[in-house]
C-alpha cells in the first residue's frame, strides 16, 4: 500500500487497517519464534506499515 493510498483512508478504515496489520506482525514474530520464516523482510515491511498507519492516524487526529 503507498502512502498516497494511506492517506486517502477514513479513521475508520485507517483503525481496521491498523489491527489488521498488527495481527499480521504478531502472527509473523510468532512464526519466527518458533521456527525461523522463508523470508524474514516480511516483518520488517509489517513494521513499517504499522507505522505508516499509525502517523497517518495521528495527522488526521491533530488536524480535527
Amino acid at each position: 500500500m503507498k502512502n498516497s493510498e494511506i492517506k486517502a483512508l477514513s479513521v475508520e478504515e485507517l483503525n481496521e487497517k491498523l489491527k489488521a496489520e498488527q495481527d499480521n506482525l504478531n502472527k509473523l514474530n510468532f512464526a519466527h519464534a518458533i521456527s525461523p520464516i522463508e523470508n524474514p523482510m516480511k516483518i520488517r515491511q509489517s513494521k513499517k506499515m504499522v507505522a505508516r498507519l499509525q502517523t497517518e492516524l495521528r495527522a488526521k487526529e491533530l488536524a480535527k
